[in-house]
């Protein structure tokens, strides 16, 4: 297990590990170059986006949200995302996604296939009988354009060409990440394509608000600004209905520890081995965006309030985390130590016409824009 320690010099730490058998520890320099490579004739670094109250630190490699620093109710600076210490343990995961940029396709299309426009199209599925987040390359394994034009904001930018998993069309894409005034993260979208195609961006951070691999995420407080939810089928599939959050497990419209009724005997639980379900936001601006859920670290203080353009939020409550990886801390990535507030339009979306539209056409933008923002309560 890896464990950090402070800068020594080199004759000592040679020494050091001559003499037993412990996993070398990571200095920050060293997490750094530990993303220095060339993939595909394309440069993989590590960038920072800082300001006095909050650090991201994001590789190009699948534009991933590497680690988010925020000071907790003791003005600590934890790392309130799961995530590795080097570009190798990324590529060699188990779980692809952790701090991801998803597209094409966020969430799940039923058994890889869509009709637009009259013609059928078909993905790959990797997801069982579906396909899932883009496919079998999606946008978390490719190498992104980075330009950083100031300390606070880092602009990726990927094409992803005609054909792609399945995908028509030529889709220009920029993610831009920026820090802002009280301590937020502000991801926003933008695409444009020379074909009628189908779109839906996200970002897939895996949060722990105690910390990364500071225990179970269960007695976490969460609120969802959703009444309703789309339930899903065996393989997590919506079935097409908007169901009502009242009286049920899903009810989070006050907080509610996640933990409360994860256990709970209730189908939906049981088809997605804890929640792993699209909520339909409900209408409540601030700043231009919709406000769509607060979690907060029942150790740390650290409050995590979500806004977002977009009409919808997967909650995943961790399921299928099961210690098979190592994190930058040393800890390894247990059962339901993190969770995701994914902002996104429904799933399966190009398949049920009542849901909202995921179609992008020719001489039209896509735009989309989410901000986390952190606070501290007792």
């Amino acid at each position: 297990m890896k464990k950090l320690i402070v800068l020594m010099p080199l004759l000592v730490f040679l020494l050091l590990a001559a003499c037993n058998n412990r996993a070398k520890k990571v200095t920050p320099s060293q997490v750094s170059t530990n993303f220095d490579t060339t993939i595909n004739n394309k440069l993989v670094k590590l960038y920072t986006i800082k300001n006095n109250k909050i650090e991201a630190k994001i590789t190009n490699y699948g534009g991933r949200l590497v680690s988010l620093k925020v000071p907790s109710k003791n003005q600590k600076m934890v790392n309130v995302t799961v995530g590795f210490s080097s570009l190798r343990d990324y590529i060699k995961s188990i779980e692809p996604y952790y701090g991801a940029t998803i597209g094409r396709f966020a969430n799940r299309i039923a058994k890889g296939k869509f009709t637009l426009q009259g013609k059928s199209y078909t993905l790959f599925n990797n997801n069982g009988p579906n396909s899932l987040h883009g496919g079998k390359k999606g946008f978390q394994y490719v190498v992104w354009d980075a330009q950083q034009p100031n300390d606070s904001t880092l602009v990726l930018k990927y094409v992803s060409k005609d054909g792609e998993e399945g995908f028509p069309g030529n889709l220009h894409v920029t993610v831009t990440y920026s820090v802002c005034g009280g301590q937020g993260l502000k991801i926003a979208y933008q695409a444009t394509t020379d074909k009628p195609t189908i779109i839906n961006l996200t970002n897939h951070a895996f949060f722990n608000l105690n910390g990364q691999g500071k225990g179970d995420i269960l007695k976490h407080c969460l609120q969802i600004n959703a009444d309703k939810y789309t339930p899903v089928d065996s393989t997590l599939i919506p079935t097409g209905k908007l169901e009502n959050v009242k009286n049920t497990p899903f009810d989070f419209l006050n907080l509610t520890e996640i933990g409360a009724h994860i256990k709970a005997p209730n189908q939906q639980l049981i088809y997605g081995n804890g929640y792993d379900h699209n909520y339909i936001l409900g209408l409540k601006k601030q700043w231009g965006l919709n406000y769509a859920s607060t979690a907060k670290g029942e150790k740390s203080g650290i409050v995590m309030d979500v806004y977002t353009t977009e009409p919808g939020l997967q909650f995943y409550s961790g399921n299928y985390m099961a210690s098979q990886n190592t994190l930058s801390n040393g800890s390894k990535d247990a059962h339901q130590t993190a969770f995701c507030l994914e902002t996104q339009h429904f799933p399966n979306s190009p398949n049920q016409v009542s849901f909202p539209s995921t179609v992008l056409n020719p001489g039209e933008v896509y735009k989309s824009m989410s901000l986390y923002k952190f606070s501290v309560k007792p």
